[in-house]
């Protein structure tokens, strides 16, 4: 073969592996666009519709009962005693059970906005409903089998469910209210005779819950029956508990905004424009958040949950997902200066990467890399910059005890840059 011959088939072999590398990039590129775009409906949207579905099939034994009550098969009145009420309230497959139904449905819109709160009470809502399964039959059965699995949902999800914030606290506090004052009317009116004078009415039972729950105690209707001593004493624990938990969730974030703005001085809100989005907190990130302050440069933190310890107490926060669109959007990606993702997980790094590419902003975007086999993969996502501080670290000390010269120059081209950039052009580009 001639020389001029195996140019010709180098120079088509090195065409063929780059194309194979941009097919590769391309690839993992929209493997990870579409794994993006999963986040945003995955896994709160399916576990969301399983917990609704679920509560639905609870419920089916409570509207059966107000089936038979409008065709007079059922009839409701007060009775003296709780044996004296009819089985629905007896049997934990049908009054208890449809409970936890309707609470499924209402958490179910919480776990909708992935709120923390809501995948509590489902948690303790699904092992209730599993129990009640299992407890009669003594196995596993088609039914339990789904809660078993919806429950190992969420689970597994956990991590998902993260968000707390002040209109999801409100929304559940006012549902907690509603549910409290209907447990109290009912209770009242159908243990009507145990009360002294009898509570024949609703809107007696309506006035008797009221006083009750806020402690008042006129005493002008009392308790004679056990029955309805204990269902008075549940009322009374229970008022206590939900109204302080709905001050706890709604009035003191509210005071402590407040206080806040007070000890602050009236501190304005930072604009947000030619300011950098730092995303993470952990120690590079904190020593990154150091340097931008002590050159009085504006920064954003994008957090999953407030945080209230220094540094990050003085820091403007966005809370949210920094891999969805519409949270560096609030955060001002598209007036930033520079996106720096600085997170412990590089997959994470990643999807945030993604998610500004997404959102159409033309601001510089950094990412962390901790684990030099994720380096080539970041580089697919196209950052302006890689930051992978171990991988550098490693390869410094390695040529250190081996003897072989540091050259800094290709370093920096390996881990600080992304793609095929070459620092010395990019100097020269500035």
């Amino acid at each position: 073969m001639s020389k001029t011959s195996l140019r010709k088939f180098m120079l088509r072999a090195i065409s063929f592996l780059s194309g194979l590398e941009a097919s590769g990039r391309t690839f993992l590129s929209a493997s990870l666009s579409r794994r993006l775009h999963a986040r945003l409906w995955f896994p709160h949207v399916p576990l969301a519709l399983g917990l609704a579905l679920f509560g639905l099939r609870n419920l089916h034994p409570l509207l059966t009962e107000i089936a038979n009550l409008r065709t007079g098969a059922v009839h409701y009145s007060p009775v003296q005693e709780f044996r004296a009420l009819p089985e629905f309230f007896h049997d934990l497959g049908k009054g208890p059970h449809s409970l936890i139904g309707i609470l499924e449905i209402l958490m179910a819109a919480g776990l909708l906005f992935r709120s923390r709160f809501a995948w509590s009470v489902a948690l303790v809502l699904v092992s209730a409903s599993l129990g009640i399964l299992i407890y009669p039959a003594g196995k596993m059965s088609l039914r339990a089998g789904g809660d078993l699995l919806l429950l190992a949902g969420l689970l597994f999800f956990r991590r998902d469910f993260s968000r707390s914030n002040l209109a999801t606290g409100t929304l559940f506090s006012v549902i907690s209210i509603i549910l409290l004052f209907g447990y109290a009317i009912f209770g009242a009116y159908i243990l009507g005779k145990g009360f002294s004078p009898p509570i024949d009415s609703l809107l007696t039972a309506f006035y008797f819950s009221v006083v009750t729950m806020a402690t008042v105690g006129y005493g002008d209707i009392v308790p004679k029956t056990d029955d309805a001593r204990m269902f008075v004493v549940s009322l009374i624990i229970l008022g206590i508990s939900v109204f302080t938990a709905s001050l706890s969730t709604v009035v003191l974030p509210m005071m402590n905004d407040r206080v806040r703005h007070l000890l602050m001085g009236g501190r304005r809100k930072m604009s947000r424009k030619n300011h950098y989005i730092l995303v993470g907190t952990g120690g590079l990130a904190a020593n990154v958040f150091a340097e931008l302050n002590d050159r009085n440069l504006p920064v954003t933190l994008i957090v999953n949950r407030r945080i209230e310890e220094p540094p990050w107490n003085a820091v403007d926060q966005v809370v949210g997902d920094p891999a969805d669109t519409q949270v560096l959007k609030e955060a001002g990606i598209l007036d930033a200066r520079a996106l720096l993702s600085l997170l412990e997980n590089d997959g994470e790094n990643a999807f945030v990467v993604l998610a500004a590419r997404a959102s159409g902003t033309e601001a510089k975007t950094v990412v962390s890399v901790r684990d030099r086999v994720n380096l080539a993969r970041i580089r697919t996502v196209r950052p302006d910059m890689i930051l992978a501080m171990d991988v550098i670290g490693a390869q410094i000390l390695g040529m250190a005890l081996s003897g072989e010269p540091v050259d800094g120059d290709q370093l920096l081209k390996k881990v600080l840059f992304a793609g095929d950039d070459d620092p010395e052009k990019i100097t020269e580009g500035s």
